[in-house]
Order: C-alpha cells, then structure tokens, then sequence
C-alpha cells in the first residue's frame, strides 16, 4: 500500500483512479484549521494546528455511478461515501485500494434475514475488509445490483 504522506498526494491519486476509472473528478479544498471541519480545539480565527503547520482538508466528488465522495481529514483519514452509505476513518493510504474495490467489482453487499440487514462489503488486499450496514430503505439501484 502507497503511504500518501499528505492530502495533497491523496488528491493526486484519486484523481489517477479518476482516469483509471474514467470517471469525473471534482476537488475542494478546505486550509487552515478554521476552514477544516475537525479542528474543534481551534481558537476563532486561528487559522494554524499548535505546531505551527496549516491543516489541508479536501472533499472530492467522483462522478458515475455508484455516487462516490470522500472527505480526506487531515489527520490521516478519510470519510468515503458510497451510494450513501458513508464508511469512517478509513485510513488515508487505504483510500485508493478501497475505491478500486468498489470501481472494479469487488465490493458487494451482504443480506441477511435474521436479524434482518444488509451491509456495504468493500474488500482490500491484504485480508483487509470494511463493512458497513444499509438500510433496507436505502438501498439504491447500485446496491441492490450488488446484492450476494
């Protein structure tokens, strides 16, 4: 796995997946620690994290379908939402590997009928698998297509 040092090398391999996948890319970027959305420890109109650096923060929309967007922190994780099923904390070097999976084929969603559910599946290399659940009421015509 690709360690992406910073947002900025994030934003540049999201972008290649864009061309991979031929997908539309758009890109916002959030700097300073009162333009990010997790600096709560942040003072009104400070702008720099106690270190003295500037916290860069992007939020990116992939077009196509299954609807894609991912907010990269700039804590070194990620939101990505799939269809509207949104994934947490997913590591910022897993972010690549994660949307391959899902534009290449492999994620796919699980049900079950007791306890009745289905989840979001989003398998990585390395035995690495992020699951999230979906409300029956929610599942889009993507995800039904991915039903197992």
């Amino acid at each position: 796995m690709e360690h992406l040092h910073s947002t900025e090398a994030a934003v540049r391999a999201l972008r290649e997946i864009a061309r991979e996948y031929a997908r539309e890319i758009e890109v916002a970027h959030d700097t300073g620690a009162d333009q990010t959305s997790r600096r709560f420890a942040a003072g009104v109109g400070v702008t720099t994290d106690p270190d003295g650096s500037l916290p860069h923060e992007a939020f990116v929309e992939l077009g196509g379908s299954p609807c894609v967007t991912v907010r990269l922190h700039p804590d070194d994780d990620a939101l990505i939402t799939v269809d509207g099923v949104e994934f947490h904390d997913v590591p910022r070097d897993a972010v690549p590997a994660f949307l391959r999976s899902v534009y290449g084929g492999l994620a796919y969603v699980k049900g079950r009928r007791f306890p009745p559910g289905y989840w979001l599946v989003v398998p990585l290399p390395g035995d690495e698998t992020y699951k999230e659940l979906i409300l029956p009421v929610t599942l889009t015509p993507w995800l039904s297509g991915k039903v197992r």
